[in-house]
């Protein structure tokens, strides 16, 4: 799996909040709320086969990561077995 899959959910330059893929300019989408940009992300994601969504707050830094399955969580929960 390549890190074309990413994306990240920032803050919009003029408001409103931004889905962009790693390295580009332009956003894949724009919304109005964190959340709406939240599901937008996960749903791009997901239909490229899995990959990593990163949650940045309106500073800029990331606040949270979500790994969309098939992709490749870094820090997988143990299994117990």
């Amino acid at each position: 799996m390549s890190g074309n899959n990413n994306r990240h959910v920032v803050p919009g330059k003029n408001g409103g909040w931004d889905v962009k893929k790693p390295g580009s300019s332009k956003a894949s989408a724009h919304t109005s709320t964190q959340k709406q940009a939240q599901d937008r992300a996960r749903e791009i994601v997901r239909n490229a086969g899995g990959g990593e969504v990163r949650i940045h707050g309106r500073d800029g830094r990331i606040r949270d990561s979500d790994t969309i399955a098939p992709g490749n969580d870094p820090n997988p929960p143990r299994d117990k077995k």
